[in-house]
C-alpha cells in the first residue's frame, strides 16, 4: 500500500498537474508513510510554457507534507501542511504584461474555472475528484531569478518574502488541486 501510494502520488503529479498548468510537471519521488501521515516530495519541477528559455518555472529539492492518513481513503483528503524551503522561481518577461508566470495562471484560471479560452481537447480536471483540505501551506527562502525583457534579457536574483496560506478548503466543499494551485501561484 505504501508504495503504491508514493507513485499514485508522483503518477497525480505528472498526469494531473499538466492539466492544470499547461506545462510539464515532474516529480523525481514521493515518500508517504501510511501509519503516521508524514512524507515528502523529492525534486519537482514545473516547466515553463511554450516560448520561454527557462527550463523550469517553479522546482525544488523537498518538501515536506504531513497527511490525516484515513483521509486518503475519502472524498476529501486532509492535508495538515505542505512546508517548502528554498524553491527556485523563474520570472521570465515584462513586469505587468505577458511572462512565463503570467502565463501558467491563464492556464489554469481556463482549467478551473471552464472558461471558454480552455482548448478543446483537455478535459475540465478543476483538479481532479478528490477534493483537498490544506491547514497549513508554507513557502519559505524563495529565490526568484528574474530576466526582464526590459533589462535586455540580463538576468538577476532577488529573495521574496515567506508565503503562509493556512485553512485552505476547510469547509464541508473543500478545494480542488486546480484551485490550490491557482491559489499558491496568486502569491507567488
Amino acid at each position: 500500500l505504501a508504495l503504491s501510494l508514493d507513485s499514485l502520488v508522483k503518477k497525480g503529479v505528472e498526469t494531473v498537474g499538466p492539466q492544470i498548468t499547461g506545462t510539464e510537471m515532474k516529480l523525481d519521488k514521493a515518500s508517504i508513510s501510511v501509519l503516521s501521515g508524514s512524507g515528502a516530495l523529492h525534486g519537482f519541477l514545473l516547466g515553463n510554457p511554450e516560448g520561454y528559455k527557462a527550463p523550469s518555472a517553479i522546482k525544488f529539492g523537498e518538501a515536506s507534507v504531513g497527511v490525516r492518513p484515513m483521509s486518503v481513503l475519502s472524498d476529501k483528503i486532509h492535508v495538515s501542511h505542505v512546508r517548502v524551503v528554498g524553491p527556485e522561481i523563474t520570472f521570465e518577461g515584462a513586469l505587468g504584461s505577458k511572462n512565463n508566470l503570467s502565463k501558467i495562471m491563464e492556464n489554469v484560471e481556463a482549467a478551473t474555472s471552464g472558461s471558454a479560452e480552455k482548448p478543446a481537447d483537455k478535459p475540465a480536471t478543476g483538479g481532479a475528484s478528490k477534493k483537498l483540505q490544506v491547514d497549513d501551506f508554507l513557502i519559505s527562502g524563495a529565490k526568484v531569478n528574474v530576466t526582464l525583457t526590459a533589462l535586455g534579457g540580463r538576468s538577476l536574483t532577488v529573495s521574496i518574502p515567506d508565503i503562509h496560506l493556512t485553512n485552505l478548503g476547510g469547509g464541508a466543499e473543500g478545494i480542488t488541486a486546480g484551485e490550490l494551485t491557482k491559489l499558491v501561484l496568486k502569491n507567488i
